[in-house]
């Protein structure tokens, strides 16, 4: 259940209602794509530094205190946490917390689907950009569609819904699969999201994602020169970043996620956690506040979750209004894999 925003929470200086948490399990994923990740030079996060499953118990009661009602649990991949279960267990324990989500890449849904849903995850996220086996690798370096869509459809059977497929679309690598990912929305009650690429942190990714970017005017152009008219769909959740479309008589949608030509900064909800702690306040800003230092410090558990929740309240009274990607302003101190998106 998705309680709706009118309740008291946590407001910033910009007057949003920030009850989301989403929060980065582990910056180690196996798929590498290429807007991501570099196959070469990278240093993970030490696992001393990650948060334990009680770190992040104790994060999200402080959070739920002070008004957080929905968690997403992202990576990296998260199912790469040997703890996954136990953290989800966790979590679907904590007083006020209404809903547990994840992003995942499908590697292993397929085994894990009952034993995540049976812990007490409610739905989940699947990154999918190409559904043809020879050109998905050339962007999910080791992604393979029919293992993939095999952990969608076991997530479907074991009740993690409504499935949302989420897709990025590069110039040159899969712009020609938009209309193939498309129609499974005609064929399932499943959301189908394309997500303008964003430049994060300062290396070879960043480039990629500006050279390489694709308006959604241009992805939606595509799919309805193909399957006809896309029909707008008002959102329920007014903090969806997702502009909502249905072809007529599908039983699923369409979403455009267009951060960089139609930015939906005005009503964000979200604040963002790394697997090392940090509270990090915008998604394309570097502005960050240790809460891990708060978490392991002297003290009881109800002092310490009272410290967390105080640093929750000072990092939403921070949040920024919004990016200034058009100012060629971005993140340059994480990539992708290591904020969570």
């Amino acid at each position: 259940m998705v309680r709706d925003r009118a309740h008291s929470g946590l407001k910033d200086g910009f007057g949003r209602v920030i009850d989301y948490l989403r929060i980065s399990l582990t910056d180690r994923c196996t798929m590498r794509c290429r807007y991501c990740m570099p196959t070469h030079g990278l240093t993970f996060i030490e696992d001393d530094s990650l948060l334990t499953a009680t770190e992040i118990e104790m994060v999200a009661q402080a959070a739920a205190a002070v008004g957080f009602r929905k968690v997403r649990l992202t990576g990296g991949e998260p199912m790469l946490r040997r703890d996954i279960l136990d953290i989800i267990a966790r979590l679907r324990a904590v007083p006020g917390i209404d809903e547990i989500a994840m992003t995942t890449n499908g590697a292993r849904l397929a085994e894990m689907a009952g034993r995540l849903a049976d812990a007490g995850l409610d739905r989940v996220n699947v990154h999918v950009d190409s559904l043809d086996p020879e050109r998905m690798p050339h962007l999910m370096r080791w992604g393979e569609p029919t293992s993939i869509m095999a952990g969608i459809h076991a997530a479907e059977a074991a009740g993690l819904t409504p499935i949302k497929i989420n897709v990025v679309v590069a110039r040159g690598y899969n712009e020609e699969d938009v209309v193939e990912l498309a129609r499974l929305s005609l064929e399932h009650p499943w959301d189908v999201r394309f997500i303008e690429l964003m430049p994060l942190g300062g290396g070879e990714e960043a480039d990629f994602s500006i050279q390489r970017y694709v308006s959604n005017e241009a992805v939606r152009g595509r799919i309805e020169a193909a399957l006809g008219p896309l029909e707008a769909v008002e959102n329920a959740n007014l903090s969806d970043e997702a502009r909502n479309h249905r072809i007529a008589g599908a039983p699923g949608r369409i979403g455009f996620i267009s951060p960089v030509s139609d930015p939906y900064c005005g009503t964000c909800n979200r604040m963002r956690l790394t697997a090392d702690g940090k509270l990090h306040l915008c998604l394309l800003h570097d502005d960050e506040i240790d809460i891990r230092a708060a978490l392991r410090a002297e003290g009881s558990p109800a002092e310490r979750r009272e410290a967390v929740g105080a640093l929750l309240a000072r990092a939403v009274a921070a949040k920024p209004t919004g990016h200034a990607l058009r100012k060629g302003v971005h993140t340059l101190d994480r990539r992708m894999h290591s904020i969570g998106g």
